[in-house]
């Protein structure tokens, strides 16, 4: 299996300072990043480590889903996929710790009812390799079948 690369340039402090993280790889993009825009409600055109976990989460537990919805015999026509990653203080080691994963997923699958469905979801959560990756941290769950 190959190996994914991405790299980032860091210039200045962590409070005033700011980089540039290069998806190496796939050669997709370079994008700009800060703490303070990082700690912020507002990303401002910034992109943050949570944001950049959240899409190969999202990403991951797609194809993960998807290749155990076909296993339990059914077809998925359509997975909307959205993790929200949390960043919040570390109070037992200070600085800032992911504090939580909130996966959501809505799909139209044929050949599954919802409880084949929902286990099919969980099972991804639990084998997706980027949720094992993350394991330190509170994953949860909201899967539902859409018709």
């Amino acid at each position: 299996m190959p190996t994914r690369t991405a790299r980032t340039a860091w210039n200045g402090t962590l409070e005033e300072g700011s980089g540039q993280v290069e998806l190496s790889s796939s050669k997709v993009g370079t994008y700009d990043v800060s703490f303070p825009k990082r700690a912020a409600d507002d990303a401002g055109g910034t992109t943050s480590p949570e944001e950049l976990i959240a899409a190969a989460h999202s990403a991951c537990y797609a194809m993960q889903f998807s290749a155990l919805i076909a296993q339990a015999g059914g077809t998925p026509q359509s997975l909307e996929v959205s993790a929200d990653v949390s960043l919040g203080p570390d109070s037992a080691n200070g600085g800032f710790k992911l504090t939580g994963i909130k996966l959501t997923v809505r799909g139209e699958v044929d050949g599954l009812d919802e409880a084949g469905f929902r286990k099919a979801a969980e099972d991804a959560k639990a084998g997706c390799p980027v949720s094992k990756a993350l394991t330190g941290v509170d994953i949860t769950l909201d899967a539902a079948l859409v018709s």
